[in-house]
């Protein structure tokens, strides 16, 4: 062993550009992170490398986070990665709806980083 421990690597997933900034800066000094703009990009860099967990924002245009969730779910490359709602929304039927898309668990917006540290390190276990 070099010493260096493994840090896992975190997709955050939003298409508001102060969310990823805000983001980024709380994770990047546990975590490798990694940022997309949309549900089409999140899919192109699961594809292409490796993710450990999902940060995923629901209210994207074109794709939404429902819908980015399905195809990740549907493919087996990426069935087994964890994901993680970002929302503002705080209806329980839209809780119900990602949880029932495979979605781990969900993140209220503005996030709380201590609730963030949290959730992240638990599904990441």
């Amino acid at each position: 062993m070099n010493g260096k421990i493994s840090r896992s690597t975190i997709l955050i997933v939003d298409d508001t550009p102060d969310n990823i900034t805000l983001l980024s800066n709380l994770l990047k000094d546990k975590y490798n992170t990694k940022v997309a703009t949309s549900g089409a990009t999140a899919l192109q860099i699961v594809a292409a490398s490796p993710v450990d967990l999902i940060l995923l924002d629901i209210m994207m245009p074109d794709m939404d986070g429902f819908e980015t969730c399905r195809r990740l779910k549907a493919d087996a490359h990426s069935s087994a990665i964890p994901v993680l709602f970002l929302t503002a929304k705080s209806q329980s039927e839209d809780e119900a709806r990602g949880l029932a898309l495979g979605a781990v668990d969900f993140l209220r917006k503005p996030v709380n980083p201590d609730v963030l540290f949290a959730r992240v390190a638990l599904h990441l276990r």
